[in-house]
């Protein structure tokens, strides 16, 4: 069977990715694409790259035929995916990969986005898209929100620590580091490359990054009582990629041995042998994570380090495995791809 599939929102980078991940997939079949701004151009135009591939012409969303789509990948801004999705018909399985449904209390989405959630009923019925952690409500899903790149690569070290009590929940730092992409592919006057290049910074920076809402949700669900962390991002020179330093208080061989335990099922994360720290160009381009674990100078502390590529594990890719989950596809299909090297 080959499912129709509709990309809104294809002329930005997560719409891009999901093109590219679509096209080794054999049981997928991209009919629709939108673009509003670039309307009537066609995806070779947009993105040079995809011109081997045989792909609809953009379109504005308003112009696509649903009824001839079973699941639609919203890779629009925040803000507009909530009436966007509103007006999709019922039957159509949905991946939104923007923020607008990861925050389940309405209260926290206007908190951290600052303006009133548009669609509480469609945010009750979200399902978060942490693959690894909610496999089974993916399954069942109608309507799936796609995690922060960001908070996808702190989750993954940080999650079955929580659950296995083997880390103080008072003392979690993260120490983040991201490619440009994540930034989106606007116009940015910090964004050019002469801005940009042969240094770094930090951004949103004394607990104001908007993932931190993802953090405390996930992490006080799991703890059954309120955890917050510190946690920095920083702004690289380099296109793809998130490498977050994680420090904590617990034994190290314990946290490894955590980490190694709930993994070992997983084929997108891999936990490196202790004491091996990973970094982001053993990922590029793929759905992989790596998680690495060493012990601190200083007795009972810890650092992990976890790198993804922001595009791919951290959005596009791990839509496409959400995806497959509620089609009822092999999850790991058109997802094997080797991380591009060097």
């Amino acid at each position: 069977m080959t499912y129709k599939i509709a990309i809104l929102g294809a002329s930005g980078y997560t719409g891009a990715e999901l093109v590219r991940l679509i096209a080794t997939h054999p049981m997928m079949h991209v009919v629709a694409l939108s673009g509003d701004r670039k309307a009537g151009m066609t995806m070779a135009e947009v993105f040079p790259f995809l011109r081997h591939l045989d792909l609809p012409v953009l379109q504005k969303i308003e112009d696509i035929d649903f009824t001839n789509v079973d699941l639609a990948f919203c890779a629009l801004p925040h803000a507009t995916s909530q009436a966007v999705i509103a007006a999709l018909p019922r039957s159509l399985k949905i991946v939104d990969l923007s923020a607008d449904f990861r925050l389940r209390d309405p209260a926290e989405y206007q908190k951290w986005y600052g303006q009133p959630h548009t669609q509480p009923e469609l945010q009750a019925e979200a399902v978060y898209g942490l693959t690894e952690f909610y496999r089974e409500d993916i399954r069942k899903a109608r309507l799936v929100a796609g995690t922060g790149c960001n908070a996808a690569a702190g989750q993954f070290a940080l999650l079955p620590l929580i659950k296995a009590g083997v880390i103080d929940l008072d003392n979690i730092l993260i120490d983040l580091k991201a490619g440009v992409s994540g930034a989106g592919r606007s116009a940015k006057e910090n964004l050019l490359h002469a801005e940009l290049s042969e240094g770094t910074q930090t951004y949103s920076a004394g607990g104001k990054h908007r993932h931190l809402g993802e953090f405390d949700q996930e992490f006080s669900k799991l703890a059954g009582r309120p955890v917050q962390i510190q946690f920095t991002p920083h702004l690289l020179p380099m296109n793809r990629g998130i490498l977050a330093t994680v420090y904590v208080k617990g034994d190290a061989q314990a946290i490894h041995n955590t980490l190694l335990s709930r993994y070992l099922s997983e084929p997108f994360i891999n936990v490196l042998p202790f004491g091996t720290l990973p970094s982001t160009r053993d990922v590029r381009g793929s759905n992989f994570c790596h998680l690495g674990v060493i012990g601190d100078r200083i007795a009972g502390r810890t650092v992990i380090v976890s790198v993804i590529d922001n595009l791919t594990k951290g959005s596009s890719g791990q839509a496409l495995q959400n995806a497959n989950l509620m089609l009822g596809v092999e999850e790991g299909t058109g997802l094997m791809l080797a991380p591009i090297f060097p």
